[in-house]
């Protein structure tokens, strides 16, 4: 027991004690090599492989085969065709707005349907004539213009309204469909021309709803832009193609586009004023490659003496000539090997092929682009996976298909990894 008063030293060695050093432990040399060469190895074996590439030989720009043919556009006015389905609309030449006369009612019927849709069987909401509306139809009259008789408190249904002002271009029925869809003309103007300027319609502009007011000016193209996207509307589609229609207080109303129902004709509108003569917007079905296909012919400004069988014969004539231009091709072939996947280890790699094909109506001439979109591909890679797609764009239509490998691609090989 130490002195009493003495700090206690804890660990400290009793006088005449020595310290004891701690043992190192040797280890034998080849066994440190050993373990370096091991953990060498692991980490050699472990690490993340390279990631496979893409390698895809295409030429970036291809056209369609053959040469257009020469489209028989007439002498006067301006004119346009349009293929919708082959993302084709083709000006007679420079466009310069003018009077489109009762080619105005398409955008009038296009924004009454797109705010009151109606089945194609449908009848609709019925709509009260006011004086309003009689005294507009009985000016019409007067000024003879397309009209049909309105008395106050008659009662027509939307669809009997827009089958006046289409087939039978009633002047009067616009302006009452215009009423009633946004509460008064001048409202329902400026939404035509703000429909207008969504659909690209650069050179149109709207003062009326119904076209006989000569500042309502357009471009043949122009009316070829909104008749593409009214014809979708099945309705739309549905009143134009009447050959005649029956409306209550006039009886029976034949169409003014007096093709509509023979050679495939389905539509769309004519019009007629002093100021912008003979102005149509034809549409036909037409069969190319075994498909059916929509195309839509636009005159302005025809003359003669009859205007509106003059612009009938120019429309049925375009209609005729760039069908016979068009054909189904093949843009690019289904399961055609276009490049490789590959990795350090295997140079050559697995091939890789467009998984199905683009067969589309072209127009001869067209200009596609191909642009190549890979895909991260991580570890192994199995036969038929997709690593990577083509996009294939006219400016108009673009599609897409996917690449898919031919084989699997096999992992590198132990030597490879332990060398790499």
């Amino acid at each position: 027991m130490p002195p009493v008063g003495r700090p206690l030293a804890l660990g400290v060695p009793a006088r005449g004690q020595r310290r004891r050093r701690p043992r190192r432990i040797r280890w034998p040399l080849p066994i440190l090599a050993a373990g370096a060469l091991t953990l060498s190895l692991s980490l050699q074996l472990t690490r993340p492989l390279p990631t496979p590439t893409l390698h895809v030989s295409l030429p970036t720009v291809r056209d369609a085969v053959g040469s257009p043919p020469a489209l028989p556009w007439p002498k006067a006015g301006e004119a346009a065709v349009s293929v919708p389905g082959a993302g084709l609309l083709l000006p007679s030449g420079p466009e310069t707005p003018v009077p489109v006369a009762s080619l105005t009612k398409v955008m009038t019927a296009y924004l009454v349907l797109r705010d009151h849709p109606l089945s194609p069987t449908a009848q609709g909401p019925t709509l009260t004539m006011t004086a309003a509306n009689a005294a507009d139809a009985n000016a019409d009259a007067a000024a003879d213009a397309t009209a049909i008789p309105i008395v106050a408190g008659e009662q027509f249904t939307e669809r009997q309204l827009l089958d006046a002002m289409l087939v039978h271009s009633a002047n009067d029925v616009a302006d009452a469909l215009a009423v009633w869809d946004a509460g008064s003309a001048a409202s329902f103007v400026a939404k035509m021309n703000a429909a207008a300027k969504t659909l690209g319609m650069t050179g149109t502009h709207y003062v009326d709803p119904s076209g006989i007011n000569p500042g309502d000016v357009s471009t043949a193209g122009d009316q070829l832009k909104l008749a593409d996207v009214a014809m979708t509307i099945p309705t739309f589609a549905a009143v134009v193609a009447q050959p005649a229609v029956t409306i209550p207080g006039s009886g029976v109303l034949s169409n003014y586009v007096q093709v509509v129902g023979t050679d495939g004709v389905v539509g769309v509108k004519s019009g007629f004023t002093q100021a912008a003569m003979g102005c149509l917007v034809l549409a036909a079905d037409r069969q190319v490659g075994g498909r059916q296909v929509l195309v839509l012919a636009a005159v302005t400004g025809q003359q003669g003496v009859d205007p509106l069988g003059t612009a009938d014969a120019a429309t049925l004539s375009l209609v005729d000539a760039v069908t016979g231009g068009l054909s189904d091709q093949g843009v690019l072939p289904a399961h055609r090997i276009v490049g490789s996947v590959r990795v350090p280890w295997d140079p050559h790699g697995v091939g890789v092929a467009t998984a199905s094909a683009v067969d589309v109506l072209v127009w001869p001439g067209t200009r596609w682009s191909v642009a190549l979109h890979p895909r991260p591909v991580r570890g192994a890679v199995a036969a038929g996976d997709q690593v990577g797609a083509l996009t294939v764009t006219d400016g108009v239509r673009r599609f897409t298909v996917a690449l898919v490998t031919t084989a699997g691609l096999p992992g590198p090989s132990m030597r490879w990894r332990l060398l790499h």
